[in-house]
């Protein structure tokens, strides 16, 4: 098999959770290396967190087991016992069944940081968030409150309003066949298309 080409993969910005719980996520970033490998035992991700990014909300497994190594930059993992430091090259584990939530949270102002994140694929799992009102269990198929009410569907990004021009302004974009600027406009908007993943 080939190499994975990780600059190819396509980069998932954000969470599934509901809201407000996905917001400390926005800045953070995972591509999925198991998938690209076709592994389906277990999952590989490069997970990327921006400033004041987490990596989750602090959570815990029933039937996975997880493992983070640090690749670059600096996280804190905060679990029941508190919080440690972890730097590159510094690694932790969380055995499944063991109730103790746990994330990253990278508490840098200007740097990013970047580990590998290891789990089970198991079909049936659940999993508790104890600092929120939220669960998922894999028999239901979506978070709910711990009584069991579902959470709202999470609502997709609203389109971005289209760009008006002022009464007798000329357009800049080309109308006709053209060379030059407008393929290069085509070639920049496929590398972009590309960088993104999309």
């Amino acid at each position: 098999m080939a190499a994975i080409n990780v600059k190819r993969l396509r980069k998932r910005t954000g969470s599934g959770y509901p809201a407000p719980f996905d917001q400390p996520m926005a800045g953070r970033i995972r591509q999925r290396l198991g998938d690209a490998a076709g592994l389906t035992q277990f999952g590989v991700n490069l997970l990327q967190l921006m400033p004041g990014a987490w990596s989750s909300q602090r959570h815990w497994h029933l039937e996975e087991d997880e493992f983070v190594f640090v690749l670059s930059g600096e996280v804190v993992l905060v679990t029941d016992a508190g919080e440690e430091t972890l730097k590159a090259g510094d690694c932790a584990g969380f055995p499944k069944g063991k109730r103790d939530g746990h994330h990253l949270i990278n508490r840098s102002k200007t740097k990013a940081a970047a580990c590998l994140e290891i789990g089970t694929r198991s079909e049936v799992d659940f999993c508790g968030y104890p600092d929120i009102d939220m669960v998922i269990d894999s028999k239901v198929g979506k978070y709910t409150h711990r009584d069991g009410t579902p959470y709202p569907p999470k609502r997709p990004a609203p389109a971005s309003k289209p760009r008006t021009m002022a009464p007798g302004a000329k357009s800049k974009v080309a109308t006709g066949p053209t060379k030059g600027p407008a393929k290069k406009t085509k070639k920049k908007a496929k590398e972009a298309r590309r960088a993104t993943g999309r």
